[in-house]
């Protein structure tokens, strides 16, 4: 099977069909799981499964993800066509498409523009509807242009599904068709869903140790069978860090095998957060705090709050209803500012802000600026709705 050519990631698509017909092989390979009821399950087979699925998913937190998307460590050419050619044995597309997915996930995590938000397109969705979502199908290559100059990666970005029938093959050729089915099939689909609670579950359970602007958290349960890959609330606040178990309970299996490959001298160059960041005391960027914001403003109803206001104006003498509209229609660049200075009842105080923020984020050294700028975002929608009134 051959994978489309370039579209950018952000590409309008009409059809909203969530299923094409590479989904058939997807749905197919789940019904095959059941074919163990009659090859019978080995104790062969049994461990041909355990090993493949923490291989390959050993080769989806280093390949795919800490490697391929964001570039963690270094390696050589050959390791890093080791690392391609074994995430593929996973089935989950070409290296380059799942790493120029992943970026674009990071540029707009929890957005309307993240492809698999659970916040905006609902759980099943955002664990493995978008896959089969059509806007999808395509690779948008100038995303991920640092890896697609290589020859042997573009090959296996055409013919992404070779290293998995290469590697079924293998487990038939040692376990019969119970090593097939249970080795490699069962190992597969549970590989699938290891890897999509990441995009899912660990955007809807677990604890958020620091404000990033979307909805990652760390779950020490998806940690344990990802091999790491649950302390994503870590990863989203220093994406590039080799390790993703920030303290020493974290466990993170993934990092203790590449920090034994680097002693060995086959990745080197280990990205790890700087101190201010392990400590929770970094700076955020203006991007993060523009996305807390707006959650910590869409927190207070500004319909209600507008309605109330409007309500309590109407009967008011300074400023009057009347006034203020007068004063919103002619100038409505200084919306906020008059809104700040009218003393209006109903209004949640920047003191209520910040509470309320206090309760929905980690602490972090930009609160008040997140404070600020949500208490003006606040500001903006109501002085909106009034103006309409």
């Amino acid at each position: 099977m051959t994978t489309p050519l370039t579209v950018p990631d952000d590409a309008s698509d009409d059809h909203e069909d969530i299923l094409y017909p590479e989904a058939g092989p997807f749905v197919l390979l789940h019904l095959a799981s059941f074919a163990a009821i009659w090859t019978g399950v080995t104790w062969q087979a049994v461990a041909i499964c355990v090993v493949l699925y923490f291989l390959r998913i050993f080769a989806i937190g280093a390949g795919y993800h800490r490697y391929f998307a964001h570039r963690a460590y270094s390696t050589s050419r050959v390791f890093q066509f080791i690392l391609a050619f074994l995430s593929q044995t996973t089935a989950q597309k070409s290296t380059l498409w799942w790493a120029a997915k992943h970026r674009h996930h990071h540029q707009h995590s929890d957005t309307e523009q993240d492809v698999h938000s659970p916040r905006h397109r609902g759980f099943v969705y955002a664990h493995l509807g978008w896959i089969f979502s059509t806007r999808h199908r395509t690779t948008d290559l100038s995303k991920i242009a640092d890896f697609a100059r290589y020859p042997e990666l573009m090959l296996l970005h055409k013919w992404e599904l070779t290293p998995a029938v290469i590697l079924a093959a293998i487990t038939f050729l040692i376990g019969g068709w119970p090593g097939l089915v249970v080795g490699f099939v069962w190992s597969t689909v549970l590989v699938y869903h290891g890897t999509f609670s990441i995009n899912s579950l660990a955007h809807v359970h677990g604890r958020k140790r620091y404000v990033t602007g979307d909805d990652s958290r760390n779950n020490w349960l998806l940690a344990l069978i990802t091999m790491g890959e649950g302390w994503h609330n870590n990863h989203h606040a220093y994406q590039s860090s080799v390790r993703q178990g920030f303290k020493w309970w974290e466990v993170d299996p993934t990092f203790y095998i590449l920090k034994a490959l680097s002693w060995c001298g086959v990745i080197w160059n280990l990205k790890t957060p700087p101190e201010a960041v392990l400590r929770n005391e970094q700076r955020l960027g203006s991007k993060v705090i523009e996305r807390a914001a707006a959650d910590l403003a869409a927190s207070f109803p500004a319909e209600r709050i507008a309605a109330a206001l409007h309500e309590a104006l109407a009967h008011a003498h300074a400023p009057t209803l009347a006034d203020l509209r007068d004063a919103l229609a002619t100038a409505q660049h200084k919306t906020v500012d008059l809104l700040a200075k009218a003393h209006l009842p109903s209004f949640p105080t920047r003191e209520e802000v910040r509470l309320r923020a206090t309760a929905m984020f980690a602490k972090s050294r930009s609160m008040d600026d997140i404070v600020e700028r949500a208490h003006r975002l606040v500001l903006e929608a109501v002085g909106k709705r009034l103006a309409a009134a």
